[in-house]
């Protein structure tokens, strides 16, 4: 014998109770319908972003201009023309452990946000149990017979809670936006690692220039010790150069352990970013090669472009949304729930008899719950999370402030930092004609040996600044791409893609960079 269906078990109950269900269940469906949110829908900060950057209005004598014609910054770092530098990024895209870690914080906040929008649909639970009972002696004559017996039960419960003041709704609207902040904070990470890896390899092949200085200083000291030795031996000079020139080499060789530690340090940095053990890229990194050369026109677009790109900014202003809704969750606290609840099954004290027609029973009506007294409860948790927007609102506005105060940083430094490069240039031109000129004249006898040394000094001082000058004008390049916020847009094809609704409510979908 078949299980009865439900549709069997409604029709055969009386139709006075068919009715009663029927008005029960349209009345519920009518409160559904003109169901209503208790809180404003949330609107975006608005924000009145400068109409370009101050920075731009710099005078200042620069190879390189910034622009404030849009900017292409889906790759910026390929301008460079580096093909290690654009392999070693695409393999940290690939395997970098924070990035990894973010990308499982998505799979997370998406999981979260099915779970809370199951509550909108019905949940149905099936059950069975089987009791031995026995009643008491003292009860015989009153409740029945004091034999024992056995009852077998099996069917379905069902319940729908009907969202007529928005609490589900708000919930999957903060679930939403809580899914798009994890997006947003993914893409944070692609920035700020797209950005961390060039600085170190920039550094890196800066500490191979000052290594490369450094030895030719050592080669070049080691050679004046030698003069200076003959001369001695001739008994052209006396002792006290020889001396000063044994000093000033070993000051020049103490200067390269320094510099090989750090070239370690940042090959080990790149190692790590790679997802790779410290001194993986040994063999990759042991040729020097030049600086990366920065091209003549930069466009950084203008700050309202910035703040729609930048992930930070993208995901404060999510993360306030979410904060907003969770205002609305709490609120519906105050009213009632309303909901539909069913149950089918059989039930019998003979397991045979358990799926015979006459065996079944069921119930269906609605019922509602209203909280009387809390002891303030919900309007306290009200309060926390007015609390929790107005901390939202000011992290907002304090990231908004941030991404100003980073991009006007990089791009001074940008453009002053190459005024400055231009005159330690002309500066190592000058030292080293002072060195030959030193050089010449203390081996005509017409000068002291300490004119010599003092040359030496001052051209090496001079090339080192020089390169570090140069690596600083690279590196605020790559500084004013980072406080842009580009490169998020290169997400491989395979990694998580934002969906409709995870879109940042502060970008105009017209001029939205994301894909």
């Amino acid at each position: 014998m078949s299980f009865p269906s439900a549709h069997h078990s409604l029709v055969s109950v009386p139709w006075r109770s068919r009715r009663h269900a029927a008005l029960a269940l349209g009345l519920m469906s009518l409160l559904a319908s003109v169901g209503c949110k208790v809180t404003n829908d949330y609107a975006p900060p608005q924000t009145r972003p400068p109409e370009s950057f101050r920075t731009l209005a710099v005078d200042s004598p620069v190879t390189s201009a910034l622009r404030n014609s849009p900017a292409a910054l889906d790759s910026w770092w390929k301008t460079f023309n580096d093909p290690l530098l654009d392999s070693l990024i695409e393999r940290a895209v690939a395997s970098n452990l924070d990035l990894k870690l973010a990308e499982a914080r998505i799979r997370e906040a998406r999981a979260q946000r099915r779970f809370i929008k199951a509550d909108e649909s019905p949940r149905l639970d099936a059950a069975g149990a089987y009791t031995r009972s026995r009643n008491s002696e003292n009860t015989v004559g009153s409740f029945g017979s004091d034999e024992s017996y056995d009852l077998f039960q099996a069917g379905f419960d069902a319940s729908w809670e009907l969202d007529i003041f928005g609490r589900v709704s708000r919930g999957v609207e903060a679930a939403d936006a809580d899914l798009a902040a994890s997006v947003e904070a993914r893409s944070a990470v692609l920035v700020s690692l797209l950005a961390e890896m060039a600085l170190n390899y920039v550094e890196h092949r800066s500490l191979q220039i000052s290594l490369d200085i450094a030895q030719k200083a050592v080669t070049a000291q080691e050679s004046t010790l030698s003069l200076t030795e003959s001369r001695f031996s001739a008994g052209l000079i006396g002792e006290l150069d020889v001396a000063r020139a044994k000093a000033q080499l070993e000051t020049r060789r103490s200067q390269v352990p320094p510099i090989k530690i750090a070239m370690a340090r940042s090959a080990h940095r790149l190692a790590t970013l790679l997802g790779k053990p410290a001194g993986s890229l040994d063999e990759e990194l042991k040729t020097a090669t030049p600086l990366p050369v920065i091209p003549p026109d930069i466009a950084v677009g203008v700050p309202a472009d910035m703040l729609r790109r930048r992930p930070d900014v993208r995901r404060a202003e999510r993360q306030l949304a979410a904060a907003t809704a969770r205002v609305g969750v709490a609120t519906t606290d105050l009213y009632p729930r309303f909901s539909l609840n069913g149950t089918l099954g059989a039930q019998s004290s003979q397991f045979a008899d358990l799926f015979d027609i006459n065996s079944r029973y069921w119930s269906l009506g609605p019922s509602v719950t209203w909280p009387v007294f809390d002891a303030g409860r919900v309007r306290a948790n009200i309060a926390v999370q007015d609390a929790r927007v107005e901390q939202s609102l000011t992290q907002y506005e304090q990231v908004v402030l941030a991404s100003y105060e980073e991009s006007e940083n990089a791009m001074v430094g940008f453009l002053r930092e190459q005024a400055r490069r231009a005159s330690l240039a002309a500066s190592v031109e000058a030292n080293r004609r002072a060195l030959a000129l030193a050089e010449q004249l203390y081996s005509s006898g017409l000068a002291d040996f300490l004119n010599v040394l003092d040359a030496q000094r001052s051209l090496f001082v001079a090339e080192e600044a020089l390169t570090q000058s140069e690596q600083a004008v690279v590196s605020n390049l790559i500084s004013i791409y980072k406080s842009l916020g580009g490169g998020w847009e290169s997400l491989p094809p395979h990694a998580d893609k934002p969906t409709p609704h995870e879109k940042s409510g502060i970008s105009d979908p017209a001029n939205d960079p994301r894909p």
